[in-house]
């Protein structure tokens, strides 16, 4: 029981610390992390918010 509460309290820890996805932090964390190991979404995630970034999201 209590491995499972801590392991859930580490994982919203460690996700609470994370750049919000599209951020000019998470671009560049995502730019050092090798190609293949991104997800698809990580992937269109990529593409669509930091190399065909819109005006409205500056």
């Amino acid at each position: 029981m209590y491995k499972t509460l801590i392991a859930l309290f580490s994982l919203v820890l460690f996700t609470a610390c994370s750049p919000e996805v599209g951020s000019k932090d998470w671009c560049e964390q995502l730019k050092e992390k090798p190609k293949g190991d991104w997800t698809a979404n990580e992937a269109t995630d990529y593409t669509k918010h930091c190399l065909f970034k819109s005006e409205d999201e500056e």
